[in-house]
């Protein structure tokens, strides 16, 4: 069956539309809630990132679980991935997450985790659609559930963060710049950095609910690459508003993504012999950290864009590291969803280790020229049905033979077509191919 209110990321869209409304919001805590209520412990745990509507959905996720009779526990401002551990250490039913990730401030969404801490199965979201179409009816007065609040949360969580950082390296001399875009790990982030040690500049700390990624944090390096280089910092690391994708920046003012935190996540692994097979990339991987990691002989292998299919090739390999170059990095020692924070030490990790600076470990992967343009289009049309959109796409990739490629998709998230282009040539030649096929796309 095809899902109707699911994404590829839960349920999200702009506020006040569609269904980022008290409304729906209600009904779905309610469907969820008669979904879940079968079985566990009935509590629920709420996070949230920063964004002012997040207060609404909050209060109405709340009123819809208690009316199925579900306990909701309320954390506040929580990173994703702080609340898929938390679900799993508390014996919680489920966790849900009010945020919208990295989109502007006027969007936001609901996602759920199973009470192991990973992102519902699909027939249990199809589950909770089936109830959401039904008449709300409440429990008995005597079974509703009832609402607490966790005043900790922040705390446990940066403990558990410290935990995956090795005891006997720390951060001590080193200067670090946070950028925490004004999200959801504003108040974690900084903590966890400077108790390793470290002095930390903050960044993206100043949350008022709707300068969330605006112009900062894991999706807009541009600033934080600049305080890098004026501060004669030792590098940066920066992260997008729901906490789950991480970036970093060298001294120089270099930015790395999601690929190349992989490749040297993956080198420190191989050489600490630590590493369990392989590592997982998706079809928007640069051909870069196929080509490095095949120099190490370490095996890789791509999924479907989307953390939820990197996560399930490696769960089917048995390998313990995956990611998507925007920067959503997954550990699964430690937790089975992508987590900033503690891929971003996983990093920090590899350089003390080593004993080489963030600039030099990046060397020992050169990226192709990779060029991706975002186009917003009629969600009535598909583009890849589309005959001229197919002509241009056939007549580049003829232009590139087996010097590069063209992955065309829609994102799960929002309503954009992605093309992307990848090429060893000049950037400005790549750029110019990618430009062709999104002015077909637009017309």
């Amino acid at each position: 069956m095809k899902k109707k209110y699911f994404g590829t990321d839960g349920i999200r869209g702009k506020v006040g539309a569609s269904l980022i409304t008290p409304e729906f919001a209600l009904k779905l805590g309610w469907a969820a809630g008669r979904v879940l209520a079968k079985s566990g412990s009935k509590k629920v745990l709420i996070g949230k990132d920063t964004r002012i509507s997040g207060y609404m959905l909050e209060a109405a996720l709340q009123a819809g679980l208690t009316a199925a009779g579900l306990h909701p526990v309320l954390m506040g401002p929580m990173p994703t991935p702080a609340v898929a551990y938390l679900t799993h250490t508390f014996r919680a039913t489920a966790g849900i997450v009010i945020s919208a990730s990295h989109n502007p401030y006027y969007d936001n969404g609901i996602k759920f985790f199973s009470d192991q801490g990973v992102k519902l199965s699909e027939e249990i979201e199809l589950e909770i659609e089936a109830e959401i179409e039904k008449e709300l009816i409440c429990v008995e007065s005597s079974d509703m559930g009832k609402a607490s609040r966790i005043e900790d949360a922040a705390g446990r969580y940066i403990e558990f963060c410290k935990s995956t950082f090795p005891n006997k390296y720390d951060l001590r001399g080193l200067k670090i710049v946070v950028d925490c875009a004004n999200g959801a790990t504003y108040h974690i982030a900084p903590l966890v950095i400077n108790e390793l040690g470290a002095k930390v500049i903050a960044m993206g700390v100043e949350p008022n609910g709707v300068n969330i990624n605006l112009n900062c944090g894991a999706t807009s390096m541009q600033a934080i690459a600049k305080r890098v280089v004026a501060e004669k910092a030792d590098f940066g690391i920066a992260f997008d508003g729901d906490g789950d994708r991480v970036m970093m920046v060298d001294h120089t003012g270099y930015v790395l993504d999601g690929d190349e935190l992989l490749y040297i996540i993956a080198r420190e692994k191989l050489r600490s012999g630590t590493l369990k097979g392989g590592a997982v990339g998706t079809k928007m991987s640069n051909l870069g950290l196929e080509l490095a990691l095949k120099a190490l002989a370490i095996p890789f292998e791509r999924s479907d864009v989307g953390d939820r299919h990197v996560m399930a090739l490696m769960e089917k390999n048995n390998w313990s590291i995956g990611s998507e170059n925007s920067g959503h990095v997954i550990c699964s020692d430690y937790l089975a969803t992508g987590d900033g924070i503690v891929s971003g030490l996983q990093v920090i990790s590899a350089m003390q280790g080593s004993r080489m600076t963030l600039h030099d470990l990046r060397q020992g992967i050169k990226k192709f020229p990779q060029i991706l343009i975002n186009v917003r289009f009629n969600n009535e049309i598909d583009p890849l049905q589309d005959e001229d959109v197919l002509t241009e796409v056939k007549r580049v990739e003829q232009l590139l033979g087996d010097r590069g490629r063209v992955l065309l998709r829609k994102s799960g998230t929002e309503p954009v077509f992605r093309v992307m282009v990848e090429a060893d040539d000049k950037e400005e030649v790549v750029r110019g191919y990618a430009q062709v096929i999104a002015d077909k796309v637009k017309a």
